[in-house]
């Protein structure tokens, strides 16, 4: 379960990088609503970031490594599809990438679901 470890520290580190780069270099470029946009992107990339990272840790206890796994991809998927869409509609005004977004919600949904049935299938 390295992988959902790696990629959870290195998306938070992008948060977060993105989150100074939204502080500072992008408060004289976008306006009100396009820095708020562009925080919800970075918010829910961190969170969701640190979601893989729990993910790594919870096969550690002996949780369903292959639910997990799925949890760990669909938090990917959520992450670009979700902040990805958020990033491009912000920077870029490409409109058609906003119906990517709700997509990117259900897959973080999906991730979190897959999460709860992983712990509720645990061997007591």
């Amino acid at each position: 379960m390295r992988l959902p470890l790696v990629l959870g520290a290195f998306l938070a580190l992008l948060s977060v990088i993105a989150g100074a780069m939204g502080a500072h270099a992008l408060r004289g470029v976008l306006e009100g609503r396009g820095l708020e946009v562009f925080d919800t992107a970075v918010t829910y990339q961190f969170y969701h970031a640190i979601a893989l990272v729990l993910v790594a840790l919870l096969s550690a206890n002996g949780l369903n490594r292959r639910l997990l796994m799925m949890a760990a991809g669909l938090f990917l998927a959520g992450i670009l599809m979700f902040s990805g869409s958020l990033y491009l509609l912000v920077l870029t005004d490409m409109r058609w990438v906003g119906p990517v977004t709700p997509l990117g919600g259900i897959c973080l949904m999906a991730g979190w679901a897959l999460i709860i049935v992983a712990a509720l299938r645990r061997a007591p």
